[in-house]
């Protein structure tokens, strides 16, 4: 069975999508066969980060709605493994069926080896059906203070739900982060009260990646792309660095 993974923030501007789009992208070059889900509705980007802005992808609620099948998600142009459902137009979160999506994801789980979800920002309607069903959740902050209350806030609403498989992943850190990394990762760990996953740098390819219609992982190998791949195989087991400069 294949495993569910929502990726979600306490806020909005932490990288969220971008982080959700290359680790599905690291996953699927690894060899997995990977769907993307957009939960975010009303603010879909998910598309942009994957490099497919230029598709005409089918959402998930047009699988919800027998409309088109599991089968015929949008492969990646570049990446076989990779596919995406992207958010609906003219949906509502309080219309979407948790019943349904439970449902949809199960299937998922028999078709491939990881589906991602971008799940909205917040603590709204949204973000209780792209995370209710998950596995595991990775929370994207960044390093800055309210960022990261906002990431311990999420998580202890996650925990009212009964999620426990909860990771955090550091987003835009800057070099002036790293010259004190001995303390800001213990730091931000206590913070959040959440294991870390892994850090990924600010970098201006995400932006370069993203205008060129890229998938992060196929623009270059550097920077945040790489934070992404090891943060990747630390999610696989793998016993690889925080982050290499």
């Amino acid at each position: 069975m294949g495993q569910v993974i929502s990726v979600t923030s306490g806020k909005g501007g932490t990288g969220k999508t971008t982080i959700c789009a290359a680790i599905a992208s690291c996953l699927a070059a690894e060899g997995f066969r990977v769907l993307c889900i957009d939960a975010d509705m009303g603010l879909r980007n998910l598309d942009i980060s994957l490099g497919m802005a230029e598709l005409a992808p089918i959402s998930f609620a047009d699988v919800l709605s027998g409309r088109y099948s599991l089968s015929e998600a949008t492969q990646h142009p570049e990446i076989p493994n990779l596919y995406l459902l992207t958010a609906p137009v003219a949906e509502k979160p309080e219309t979407i069926r948790f019943q349904d999506f439970c449902s949809l994801l199960e299937t998922v789980r028999e078709h491939f080896d990881f589906c991602l979800i971008d799940s909205p920002a917040g603590i709204g309607d949204g973000f209780h059906f792209a995370t209710l069903y998950a596995d595991r959740i990775l929370i994207v902050a960044t390093p800055d203070p309210a960022s990261l209350r906002d990431a311990g806030g999420t998580a202890d609403q996650l925990r009212r739900m009964g999620k426990q498989d909860l990771r955090l992943v550091v987003n835009r850190v800057t070099p002036a982060v790293f010259r004190r990394l001995d303390w800001t990762v213990d730091d931000m760990m206590d913070e959040t009260g959440l294991p870390l996953l892994g850090l990924v740098p600010e970098d201006r390819h995400v932006v370069m990646a993203a205008a060129a219609n890229r998938p992060l992982i196929s623009f270059t190998d550097l920077g945040a792309a790489l934070g992404c791949l090891h943060v990747t195989r630390r999610l696989l087991g793998h016993k690889v660095p925080l982050l290499k400069r």
